[in-house]
């Protein structure tokens, strides 16, 4: 076989976590043992391990593991990223899109590295204000940019499945760091990131 994706957890983490599944699950007043929810436990303390694998990964390394000299000077955006996260605040997800630009100043980086370091951070337990920030520091502090922007657009599960119930809501946050502090550079970024260049229907 030419290629393989293989899936590796920690067993004692997965037994910890499943056991406080399980016990989570009788004192909601369900059976662990019927045969719908036998594997539950194993299933969740997987996924939550999967969700939260940012805390295994290091941004700035994933960076300079791709970082090339190169004279180009003028915005790089990558927008449309797919995010999805845990709210550390009831556990729930949340998701959306991250848009990030910098305007290199005397390096660059593989394009799907931005898009690795929005994963990294998402697969945290996080707020979306403190997510915003750490994909931009860590692009800022690795590349050395004349300037990062990063504009995030989410929906929250814990506003739209419990509390308020606004199904509708979308939260945006930003950050902005050197050029794209100055209205005009800041400007053409957002008139980008909400632009249609390609087309697509």
């Amino acid at each position: 076989m030419a290629y393989k994706k293989e899936e590796l957890y920690d067993e004692k983490v997965t037994e910890g976590l499943m056991e406080h599944y399980r016990n989570s699950i009788s004192l909601l007043g369900e059976n662990p043992d019927r045969e719908g929810l036998m594997k539950t436990p194993e299933r969740m303390a997987k996924a939550m391990q999967f969700l939260t694998q940012g805390y295994q990964l290091d941004a700035r390394e994933v960076l300079n593991g791709a970082k090339f000299t190169e004279s180009y000077s003028e915005m790089v955006i990558v927008k449309d990223i797919e995010l999805y996260s845990m709210c550390e605040h009831h556990m729930l997800p949340f998701f959306g899109k991250a848009h990030v630009a910098y305007i290199p100043n005397g390096f660059i980086t593989g394009l799907s590295k931005i898009a690795r370091v929005v994963d990294i951070f998402s697969r945290r337990l996080q707020v979306q204000e403190r997510l915003t920030h750490q994909i931009l520091d860590a692009i800022q502090d690795t590349l050395q940019p004349q300037g990062v922007a990063v504009v995030i657009e989410a929906q929250h599960l814990c506003m739209m499945m419990r509390g308020v119930q606004k199904q509708n809501s979308v939260t945006t946050t930003s950050a902005f760091s050197g050029q794209f502090e100055d209205g005009t550079t800041r400007a053409e970024f957002m008139k980008l990131i909400s632009s249609d260049l390609m087309g697509r229907r």
